[in-house]
C-alpha cells in the first residue's frame, strides 16, 4: 500500500474510533443513565452481574488506561478491582462527568496520533499491543459494555429507548445509527 494510502486509512480509523466513542456510545451511556433514577443505577440482575455504575466506572478506568494514559502519556492511576467492588452511591452526575471528560480526553489523544503511533509497542495491562491494537482493543471494549448498559436499562424500564430502527421504521433518536 502506497504510504499516502497508509497514511489516509490510519486518519479514517482514528476519526471512525473517535465518532464511535464520542457520537455514539457515549449519548447512549448517558441517555441510559438519564433515565435510572435513584438506586437503579447500581441495580445489578444477580451476584454475578455487574451494575450499571459498576460498567461506567470500568468503562471510565479502561479508557482512562488504554487511550489516555498508555497513548497519550498521562499518569495511569487505574484500580480497576475498585471499579467492580463499588456498590455507590455514586451520584448518576458525578459518574457521568468524569465518563464524559475521560472520553472526551481520549478523542483528543486520538485525534492528535499519527501513522507511526499506531505500530508503536505499549504494554498495557501485561499485554504487548501496538497503538493500533489498543484502539482497537478499547473502541470494541466500550462498545461491548454499552450494550450491557442500554440492555440493564431496559430491564428496569421495561422498555424501548430508541436507540435503533429497522430500514422503513422511524429514525433514530439522536441521529445515532442503528445498530
Amino acid at each position: 500500500m502506497a504510504k499516502a494510502s497508509e497514511s489516509k486509512l490510519a486518519k479514517q480509523f482514528l476519526a471512525q474510533a473517535v465518532h464511535l466513542l464520542q457520537e455514539v456510545h457515549l449519548p447512549r451511556i448517558e441517555s441510559c443513565l438519564a433515565a435510572l433514577k435513584g438506586g437503579e443505577v447500581w441495580w445489578r440482575p444477580n451476584a454475578a452481574s455487574n451494575s450499571v455504575g459498576n460498567l461506567v466506572l470500568h468503562l471510565n478506568g479502561n479508557l482512562g488506561q488504554w487511550i489516555v494514559a498508555a497513548l497519550g502519556g498521562a499518569p495511569d492511576r487505574r484500580v480497576r478491582d475498585q471499579e467492580f467492588a463499588e456498590r455507590g452511591p455514586i451520584p448518576t452526575r458525578h459518574l457521568r462527568a468524569r465518563l464524559h471528560k475521560t472520553v472526551f480526553q481520549a478523542c483528543r489523544v486520538l485525534e492528535g496520533l499519527s501513522q507511526r503511533d499506531l505500530w508503536r509497542p505499549l504494554t498495557i495491562q501485561g499485554f504487548r499491543v501496538t497503538g493500533l491494537e489498543a484502539i482497537f482493543h478499547a473502541v470494541e471494549h466500550f462498545s461491548h459494555h454499552t450494550g450491557q448498559i442500554v440492555l440493564l436499562t431496559k430491564q428496569q424500564k421495561g422498555r424501548d429507548l430508541g436507540f435503533t430502527s429497522l430500514p422503513g421504521e422511524r429514525k433514530t433518536r439522536r441521529g445515532l445509527p442503528a445498530v
